[in-house]
């Protein structure tokens, strides 16, 4: 059975990642992506995001071919496929796993939804400091603030193998974390409607900004 396009697309850009050596997990970089898309800053440059992954310098390829495969990829599929998102019908969903109840999987489980959300943090701010957000996106960057220093917490915290915690802890924190998932999402979701509200509005502003005539 043929895989539908998103899977393949998917697999594909997870398979150039790993043969670039990107330093970038792929669950990271998908949220990278949709932050510098929602961010407020207009001139976030697709080309500069993808070199940004390898340190600001395009990664060796084989020939120009190769490397035009690679940004295909990742600009032309990737990134256009998370532009849907600007639409409260097409909400974004971080990565699904199935982690096991262990030090191991809750460990890692807590490490990739913190991943996420600092993927997404940075690509929003662009480099920058500081950015003017929308009220209800910057309340929605604190709740995600939040839900990043929890896991961050937990992380170091499962790591920590002179902390004894028994197989029925770690279910029941694993299902804790679990439940952060859609609250991470709608937040996620909630800053890049806003932001693309606000986006709007500032080009059809400009739009009627020209000289008047008299």
């Amino acid at each position: 059975m043929k895989l539908p396009r998103s899977v393949r697309n998917e697999q594909r850009a997870i398979s150039l990642l790993k043969k670039y050596k990107c330093p970038v997990p792929y669950h990271e970089v998908r949220t990278r992506f949709l932050g510098h898309i929602a961010a407020p800053s207009i001139v976030a440059s697709p080309v500069q995001t993808v070199k940004d992954l390898w340190g600001g310098n395009l990664p060796a390829a084989e020939n120009l071919e190769a490397l035009n495969d690679l940004f295909g990829v990742l600009m032309n599929d990737l990134w256009n496929s998370l532009t849907r998102h600007q639409k409260r019908t097409e909400p974004f969903r971080l990565i699904r796993t199935m982690p096991e109840p262990s030090r191991a999987g809750l460990a890692a489980y807590a490490l990739l939804r913190q991943q996420e959300i600092d993927g997404f943090v940075e690509g929003l701010f662009n480099g920058l400091d500081e950015i003017d957000l929308p009220e209800r996106a910057e309340a929605a960057l604190n709740t995600l603030s939040q839900m990043r220093a929890m896991l961050a917490g937990l992380h170091a915290l499962t790591l920590d193998e002179t902390k004894a915690i028994s197989d029925e802890e770690f279910a029941t924190t694993l299902k804790q974390v679990e439940e952060l998932t859609p609250i991470i999402e709608r937040e996620i979701n909630e800053i890049v409607l806003a932001c693309t509200r606000a986006r709007r509005q500032m080009l059809k502003n400009q739009d009627f900004s020209g000289p008047s005539f008299h």
